[in-house]
């Protein structure tokens, strides 16, 4: 095992498995690989467009996904593990750069200083500890995703689970989600529909820095 020790983070994977190796179903539109994302470029340490999760979150979200997959839906990974890395270059972005390109697409009703006291960035994230992922459910049958109300990754108070501003349809299709999501062991947060972490995460305490890579993973 190789260890930051200055800044405490771990370059060490194995507690880590490529998502799709768990969940041949499994849909990935990794954002962060991409350059449409609230900042305009890829991110940091995004080497692959592929999901990592630990072993213990990608064995509940395969329960996830077999119930869903009877239902008639797939899983549609957003992000999953995120290297600290890139967490840093979120709060740089937030903090120092003055790039606003992607605003009204991600953030139109809120200044970029803002997004930290909303708690859509924030210092350090449970994606770094492995166990968090942001997803949705994509209908079988249509091709698409589910209409949740909210585009993956608006900040806004329209993307919070609980908002009634949204149709009844896209309101259940968020509980839709979220009460798969809680039965094997997952909970939400207050602000995004898409985000979840495993209650029971094996490092609540620790921040991985290796990079989104399944060459990396298996080496």
């Amino acid at each position: 095992m190789r260890t930051d020790y200055k800044n405490n983070l771990l370059m060490d994977p194995s507690g880590f498995v490529l998502l799709s190796d768990y969940v041949p179903h499994i849909v990935q539109e990794i954002r962060y690989f991409s350059t449409y994302n609230f900042i305009g470029e890829r991110i940091d340490g995004y080497e692959e467009p592929c999901a990592i999760l630990t072993v213990e979150a990608a064995r509940a979200l395969k329960s996830v996904s077999n119930e869903m997959f009877v239902q008639g839906y797939r899983l549609k990974v957003y992000d999953a593990y995120r290297p600290a890395g890139a967490v840093k270059q979120f709060v740089l972005w937030g903090i120092e750069d003055q790039d606003i390109r992607m605003k009204p697409y991600f953030y139109p009703e809120l200044e970029k200083q803002e997004l930290f006291a909303k708690g859509y960035i924030a210092k350090q994230s449970s994606h770094s500890r492995g166990s968090a992922i942001d997803l949705t459910l994509l209908d079988m049958k249509t091709g698409k995703e589910l209409d949740m109300g909210s585009p993956f990754d608006l900040f806004s108070e329209m993307s919070h689970p609980d908002c009634r501003a949204v149709t009844e349809e896209q309101y259940e299709n968020r509980m839709t989600l979220r009460n798969v999501m809680v039965k094997y062991g997952f909970k939400p947060i207050d602000c995004e529909w898409w985000h979840f972490s495993l209650d029971d995460e094996p490092y609540p305490d620790t921040y991985f820095e290796f990079p989104v890579s399944s060459a990396y993973l298996r080496r």
